[in-house]
C-alpha cells in the first residue's frame, strides 16, 4: 500500500476562496486604519489637559432604565456596538465552516491547532507569570485574542503585500481565534443568569432562525427582532455580544444555483462597512483612552498582571502559532508551500499577537472590580500589541522582495481576462490565448524594428 500523500501547506487558494479572502481582507485594513486611529485619539484625549471631558463623555449614561438599558457611553461600545461586530464575526465563522478553510477536516485541523496553542500558550505565559510572582490570575483570557483588522492595518502601514495563502491563514486563524474568544466570554464571564430573560432571548432566536428557513425578507423584520433578542441578551446575564454571534451563525453562506452570493455573504457586505468603520472605532475611542505616563509605562513592566499580558501576547502568540503549526504541519504530512519558508510562518505568528479589540473587552470584563487595574491591563494590552507590531514588520521586511514577487506572481494576467493566470496554467485554452499574445507581441516588434530601419533576413522569425 502506498503512503498518503503529502499535501501543500500555505499553497495557492483556490479561486473562489482568493477572491474572498482578497474582499474581506480589504475591508479589514480600512477598518484598521480606522481602529488605530481611533486608538491614537483616545489615548490623546485622555492624556491632555481636556482628558476630564473624556472621562465625563465615557462614563455619561443614557438609555430607557425601565428596560435595564441605562448604560454608560461606554458601555454601549461595548455591549452593543461589539455585538455588531461579533455578528460579522458570526457569519466569517459560518462560511468558513460551510465553504472556507474548514470545511475539510484534514485541511482545517492545522489552522485550528495553530490557533488553539495560540490562545492556550498565551494563557500559560500569564498564568506562570502571575502565579510567581504573586499576582492575580483572573486575566489570563486577555492576551489570548487576535485582532485580524488591527494586523491588517500594521501591514497596511509597512506596505507589505503577504502572498494571498499567508493572508489567508493569518484571517482563519482570526477567524478560530474568535470563536473561542466568543466561547470565554460566554463561558468564564457570565453573571448571575436571569432565567427568563435567557428564555426570552432564546425564543427570539428560534423566531429568527425560523423567519430565515421560510425566506422572509426585510430589514424591517429582523433588525427590531434583532434589537429584542439584544436587550433581553443583555438582561440575562449573558454578554450580549453572543446574541450578534449567534445570529450571524444561522445565515445560510452557502451559494445556490443561480446566486452570485449566499444571503450570508450578502448581509455581510452590507454590515461589514458598518462593523469596521463605526462600531469597533467606537469602542477603541471609549476603550483605549488610559493615562499614559512614564511611571505607567514602567509598571506595565513591574506589575505581574500587567507582564503578564504584554508577554502572552509577544511571547505567547509567537510561539504557541509557531510550535501548534509546526506539530500540526509534521504530524499530518503537511509539506509547506515551496515559495515560503518556516521564518515567514514566524513572522504571521508575531504578527498575530497584536490583541486590541477583544483583548480589551476581556480586560473590561476580568477586572470589572478593579477599574485601575483594568485600566493598567488596557496599557499593557496596547503596549504588548505595539512591540509585536513591530517585531513582525521587522520580520516581514527581512522578506518584502520575496512577497513581492509572490503576490505579482499571483495577481499577473496576461491575457486580460479578469483571471489570473496562475489559475489557468493548466488549461489548453490558457496556452491558446497566450500563445496568441505573444505572437502580438512579437508582429508588434516586427514593426517598431523595420519603422526604427532595422533589417531582418528572410529566415528571421520571432522566437
Amino acid at each position: 500500500m502506498s503512503a498518503p500523500r503529502s499535501r501543500k501547506f500555505l499553497g495557492v487558494l483556490p479561486l473562489p476562496e482568493r477572491t474572498y479572502v482578497a474582499d474581506a481582507l480589504r475591508a479589514e485594513t480600512v477598518g484598521g486604519v480606522l481602529l488605530l486611529v481611533a486608538a491614537v485619539a483616545a489615548l490623546i484625549w485622555a492624556n491632555t489637559p481636556i482628558g476630564d471631558s473624556y472621562e465625563a463623555v465615557r462614563d455619561y449614561h443614557l438609555g430607557p432604565a425601565s428596560l435595564g438599558l441605562d448604560l454608560s457611553v461606554q458601555h454601549w461600545a461595548a455591549d452593543g456596538l461589539l455585538a455588531i461586530f461579533f455578528f460579522v464575526a458570526g457569519i466569517e465563522l459560518k462560511r468558513e465552516l460551510v465553504a472556507g478553510e474548514l470545511r475539510d477536516p484534514r485541511a482545517a485541523a492545522l489552522p485550528v491547532i495553530a490557533a488553539l496553542c495560540g490562545m492556550a500558550a498565551p494563557a500559560a505565559v500569564y498564568l506562570i507569570v502571575t502565579t510567581s510572582a504573586g499576582g492575580s490570575t483572573d486575566g489570563w483570557a486577555v492576551p489570548t485574542a487576535t485582532d485580524i483588522a488591527f494586523a491588517l492595518a500594521v501591514l497596511a502601514v509597512i506596505g507589505t503585500s503577504l502572498p494571498s495563502a499567508l493572508r489567508a491563514f493569518l484571517l482563519t486563524l482570526a477567524v478560530v481565534d474568535d470563536l473561542f474568544a466568543i466561547l470565554i466570554i460566554a463561558i468564564f464571564f457570565t453573571s448571575d443568569l436571569d432565567f427568563a430573560a435567557l428564555g426570552g432571548a432564546v425564543l427570539g432566536l428560534a423566531v429568527f432562525w425560523l423567519l430565515l428557513k421560510k425566506g422572509v425578507r426585510g430589514w424591517y423584520v429582523y433588525v427590531p427582532l434583532a434589537l429584542v433578542i439584544w436587550g433581553l441578551m443583555y438582561n440575562s446575564g449573558v454578554h450580549a455580544t453572543i446574541a450578534g454571534v449567534a445570529m450571524g451563525l444561522m445565515l445560510r453562506c452557502t451559494r445556490r444555483e443561480g446566486e452570485e452570493y449566499s444571503p450570508g455573504e450578502h448581509i455581510e457586505h452590507i454590515v461589514r462597512p458598518l462593523s469596521a468603520g463605526l462600531a469597533v472605532p467606537l469602542f477603541a475611542l471609549f476603550a483605549a483612552g488610559v493615562s499614559v505616563s512614564g511611571g505607567s509605562l514602567t509598571e506595565v513592566f513591574t506589575r505581574p498582571e500587567t507582564l503578564g499580558v504584554v508577554l502572552g501576547l509577544v511571547v505567547g502568540k509567537s510561539l504557541g502559532i509557531f510550535g501548534g503549526t509546526w506539530l500540526a504541519a509534521r504530524f499530518t504530512r503537511a509539506e509547506l508551500n515551496d515559495d515560503l519558508a518556516w521564518p515567514d510562518v514566524f513572522a504571521v505568528a508575531a504578527l498575530a499577537g497584536i490583541g486590541f479589540t477583544v483583548s480589551l473587552l476581556i480586560g473590561e470584563l476580568a477586572f470589572a472590580d478593579d477599574p485601575v487595574l483594568a485600566d493598567e491591563v488596557k496599557a499593557a494590552v496596547l503596549v504588548g500589541s505595539l512591540i509585536a507590531a513591530v517585531l513582525a514588520g521587522v520580520l516581514l521586511k527581512l522578506r518584502v522582495r520575496r512577497y513581492q514577487e509572490l503576490y505579482e506572481e499571483e495577481e499577473r494576467d496576461e491575457d486580460h481576462d479578469g483571471i489570473p493566470d496562475i489559475y489557468e496554467q493548466d488549461n489548453p485554452a490558457y496556452h491558446l490565448r497566450m500563445a496568441e499574445i505573444y505572437e502580438k507581441k512579437a508582429a508588434e516588434h516586427r514593426r517598431r524594428a523595420e519603422a526604427a530601419g532595422v533589417s531582418r533576413g528572410d529566415g528571421d522569425s520571432p522566437a
